[in-house]
């Protein structure tokens, strides 16, 4: 199963992502980690991203759809991934089909995961995850049981990222919107994109995913 999960940050991709890895034994992609991994090994990719990022540039879609296309071939993927974060624009979609073409495969579904901006605002600006082990929390829906203390380790210590407030966030979703806007046609032109409304509760979230993914 391969397919692809649309939506702002805040939407809560990573969470369902985590979901359907277990639910379907498949793999997450993220771009982000697929750098620091290729840097990190010092493969021929990894040394060309190193060398963009140190001169303080952009890495080029054609090493990320090439990291993208090495990592597939993984043995971990047989099974089919989640690329999480990625496409973020209507070119590197069409190079990501380009390489998944000469590979023979194809993506399952694209998952849209629709969200009122407003809202939205709310749910980031208010989370904040435990210091140690990174479980996440959030002011009014997600509290710990003790108040102060996190459930999964005990601390007592705390962080917020400095761009969860509300001027950021905006300018993030605005972003976002602008360079996803033309994804939305492409994949829905291939039959492949799905919408799901992504501010329900999460389990309702993750219902509808699999219901989409369980029918083909």
């Amino acid at each position: 199963m391969r397919l692809i999960l649309l939506g702002p940050p805040g939407a809560g991709k990573g969470t369902q992502a985590q979901r359907l890895v277990h639910a379907y034994n498949i793999v997450q992609l993220s771009t982000g980690d697929m750098l620091r991994a290729a840097v990190a090994t010092g493969s021929p990719i990894g040394l060309r991203a190193k060398a963009v990022m140190e001169a303080g540039d952009l890495v080029s879609d054609d090493i990320l759809i090439g990291m993208i296309a090495c990592r597939v071939n993984e043995d971990d993927c047989r099974n089919g991934f989640i690329l999480d974060g990625f496409p973020r624009t209507l070119a590197q979609a069409e190079a990501l089909e380009g390489m998944l073409a000469e590979k023979s495969l194809t993506l399952d579904a694209v998952i849209e995961m629709k969200v009122d901006d407003a809202l939205l605002i709310g749910r980031i600006t208010g989370r904040y995850t435990c210091a140690n082990c990174g479980a996440g929390y959030h002011d009014e829906i997600l509290q710990p049981k003790v108040s102060g203390i996190c459930d999964n380790c005990g601390r007592t210590d705390f962080n917020r990222r400095s761009d969860d407030n509300v001027e950021a966030v905006g300018t993030r979703l605005a972003a976002y919107h602008e360079q996803t806007a033309p994804l939305l046609p492409f994949y829905r032109a291939k039959g492949s994109l799905k919408t799901i409304d992504g501010m329900a509760e999460i389990d309702a979230v993750t219902k509808a995913m699999k219901a989409i993914l369980d029918a083909g």
